[in-house]
């Protein structure tokens, strides 16, 4: 699949869209069956099994923290359990490290772990390890796109280039979306070697799109913020509401855009998205 180094300019139109939990059905699993119970184990936490995993799943599935960085969720889950649960010995090192690291990665941690003075910034990175494993041994039957994405992916395409603008692994992402065969209908992928999620959209207006001319489809609030700060349109693929979501996009969403609508519906399409998430639909 072309990278966005290569990649040109074909039509006057450009869809963004996210993999995991947008596209991809795979964030609900990756989180319930992966992050949180390797985390009760890493930590010993098998005593609040029950509220520690609802937790979890608030942090990075239910609420404005949707699609957070692994590491930032854990830092604050961890504070969390420390002040509710049970003392977490170097905590305190490993919010420090998040807040002072270059990038938030295995790589990067593995590098903090060499000098630090407790044993939290390797119990993080052994949790980290251990839920890629887990990850990589999900079922491929689990890992599959959302009813109607493929539809909606091919109306995209017949009216407008298509670009995957996600923020995980680029090898994961390809395997899934070929496997997925869903790459008929996408011109681009933009994954996390090629930068933030903001920085991958700010490149591809380069390549000579109108503002107004862009839709970023997506999940979580980072994917609102990578639009905004680009001056582009979002629109929400609402957690638990997915294939009406794909299905509204059809129906309203890519025409308003290729008609020069959008702007008209965009802030209910915001007020439905932080809603649906549990926030207050102004923003402070």
């Amino acid at each position: 699949m072309m990278t966005l180094q290569d990649f040109a300019k074909q039509r006057d139109f450009l869809v963004c869209v996210d993999s995991d939990g947008c596209a991809m059905d795979t964030m609900d699993v990756k989180h319930i069956r992966c992050f949180g119970p390797c985390l009760v184990r890493e930590w010993g936490l098998e005593a609040w099994t029950e509220p520690i995993l609802k937790r979890w799943n608030e942090i990075n599935l239910y609420s404005m923290t949707r699609g957070i960085n692994r590491f930032k969720a854990l830092a604050e889950f961890l504070g969390e359990t420390n002040a509710w649960y049970t003392p977490i010995e170097g905590v305190e090192e490993l919010v420090a490290w998040i807040g002072s690291a270059p990038e938030l990665s295995n790589a990067a941690l593995a590098e903090a772990v060499k000098t630090a003075r407790g044993p939290a910034l390797a119990k993080a990175l052994s949790w980290s390890k251990a839920v890629n494993a887990a990850i990589d041994a999900l079922p491929e039957s689990e890992k599959k796109p959302f009813p109607g994405v493929a539809e909606a992916l091919a109306t995209a395409h017949a009216a407008a280039d298509v670009a995957v603008v996600s923020s995980a692994n680029r090898e994961a992402v390809e395997e899934e979306w070929a496997r997925c065969r869903l790459f008929a209908s996408v011109d681009v992928l933009c994954c996390q070697d090629a930068g933030s999620k903001t920085a991958c959209i700010a490149q591809l207006k380069e390549k000579g799109y109108a503002p107004d001319h862009i839709l970023m489809v997506g999940d979580a609030p980072g994917d609102q913020v990578a639009a905004e700060k680009n001056s582009v349109y979002f629109y929400p693929i609402l957690v638990q509401h997915e294939a009406e979501s794909w299905a509204g996009f059809i129906k309203t969403a890519l025409p308003a855009l290729t008609s020069g609508r959008y702007a008209a519906c965009q802030d209910e399409q915001n007020k439905a998205f932080r809603r649906n998430l549990g926030m207050p639909t102004a923003r402070a």
